[in-house]
């Protein structure tokens, strides 16, 4: 995994954790890789994954069975979208909308390549 300067590297494991979790790759209720593990294959140190798992269960999308590891909440999948989408509502949309400004593009030019994409992902 390449990890970025943008964000601290703990929150981009967790992103990953999150996205193996919405792509049922770690179902709800499923054991998820351990720590050592997890920050074995990421090669990064495993107190980092461990501060990544630490969050996720301050945000209940992961939970610790003592001494079997961690597990994927049953409702892991709805929190971490309501997460992601609070982000990219909060975050991501308004540097969205500058460089739409910035840029002259239009609401109507959104709605033609968001139609031209689900066209695309139908078939």
């Amino acid at each position: 995994m390449e990890f970025s300067d943008k964000q601290p590297i703990y929150l981009q494991i967790a992103d990953y954790v999150c996205e193996q979790i919405l792509q049922q790759a770690w179902p709800p209720g499923e054991r998820i890789p351990s720590v050592r593990d997890l920050g074995s294959s990421l090669e990064v140190n495993p107190n980092t994954a461990m501060r990544a798992f630490d969050y996720l269960q301050q945000q209940g999308i992961l939970y610790n069975k003592r001494g079997m590891g961690y597990y994927a909440a049953d409702d892991a999948p709805d929190r971490v979208r309501a997460m992601r989408r609070a982000r990219f509502l909060d975050v991501e949309l308004p540097n969205v909308f500058r460089t739409m400004t910035l840029l002259g593009i239009t609401i109507a030019d959104l709605e033609t390549r968001f139609n031209t994409f689900q066209l695309a992902a139908a078939s």
